[in-house]
């Protein structure tokens, strides 16, 4: 049924095609009879003008879709340079996002976090499922820079700072396996605010993937089983993501996506609050409204990106 409704667009636009150049063939035939001339130039035209509109949109539909389109996905947003100012931005992402979030009616799952005094985060992740969450989320991976006066700045001067993201698709466990005699579990209390439970019971979970380094944290529930849980998601997913890297490096074709690396060094965006401006540098757009972008209002952004990795993908074709 799945592969039925992902192949039953194409099929549809392809009998629009066919239709079309029956129909321009059928008039050209019509054109000798003089009582039907005018009506069959009209249809014609009608046609002809339709004609390449629908072959550029089979174009898009034949485009191999992302395998990884359809998952959840784990957030991860870290203050960057900037001290208390990038860990205020870095909340003011998380915000962001979880907006954007309701308004997609998606749900979101907090797997850890580091919150400072005044209220932003060190870094937090957090899993956010519902559908088609990957698709419209992939392209914010990388370092968001903010310009603006921070509320600790008492003389008025904007200050510049970065939180960095990444978004990592959440993997079955048939699609990545992992030798439990290669992982490290350790325990311990989890820290910040969260209910007593959190500082008397050692209800926290790390894991360590030894051959790799990789750490993944989960604080967030009350019992050490559901944290092992989300731990382990969100460890298999950044292994996912540095397998896919990989094969992404070694594809030397122009299928791999232009728009972006998803690497977190790479600055993709900045937001300037004495302009009131929000500009992704990997596609030149600017949007003028940002309350309501940070309000989650995202999808002229969202929308802008995967219209430019389509193009760029057609080129390759």
């Amino acid at each position: 049924m799945k592969e039925h409704a992902e192949i039953t667009p194409i099929v549809e636009k392809y009998r629009e095609y066919k239709k079309l150049e029956k129909t321009i063939k059928e008039n050209e035939e019509l054109l000798k009879d003089p009582d039907l001339k005018e009506l069959a130039e009209a249809e014609m035209d009608e046609a002809r003008e339709r004609l390449p509109k629908v072959e550029e949109e089979i174009k898009i539909l034949l485009i191999p879709k992302d395998p990884d389109d359809d998952k959840n996905i784990i957030c991860e947003i870290r203050a960057g340079a900037g001290g208390e100012e990038a860990a205020l931005f870095a909340g003011t992402l998380f915000r962001m996002y979880s907006m954007y979030a309701e308004k997609k009616h998606w749900s979101i799952d907090i797997l850890n976090e580091n919150e400072t005094e005044l209220g932003g985060y060190k870094e937090i992740t957090f899993m956010i499922t519902g559908k088609g969450v990957y698709s419209k989320l992939k392209f914010e991976s990388g370092a968001h820079r903010v310009q603006r006066v921070p509320d600790t700045e008492s003389s008025g001067r904007i200050h510049t700072s970065a939180a960095t993201v990444a978004i990592l698709p959440v993997v079955e466990d048939v699609e990545i396996e992992i030798n439990p005699s290669d992982i490290k579990m350790e325990v311990y209390r989890a820290s910040g605010a969260g209910g007593q439970h959190v500082n008397k019971t050692s209800s926290a979970v790390r894991l360590i993937h030894e051959p790799t380094g990789i750490v993944a944290e989960c604080q967030t529930e009350r019992s050490q089983v559901q944290n092992r849980e989300y731990a382990m998601r969100l460890l298999k997913s950044r292994l996912y993501e540095i397998e896919k890297s990989k094969q992404d490096a070694e594809l030397a074709n122009a299928r791999k996506s232009q728009v972006g690396t998803g690497d977190r060094s790479e600055k993709i965006r900045t937001y300037n609050y004495p302009q009131g401006r929000i500009t992704d540098h990997r596609i030149g757009l600017s949007i003028y409204q940002m309350e309501n972008f940070l309000n989650g209002d995202l999808d002229e952004m969202i929308e802008g990106l995967i219209t430019a990795d389509r193009a760029e993908k057609l080129k390759g074709e």
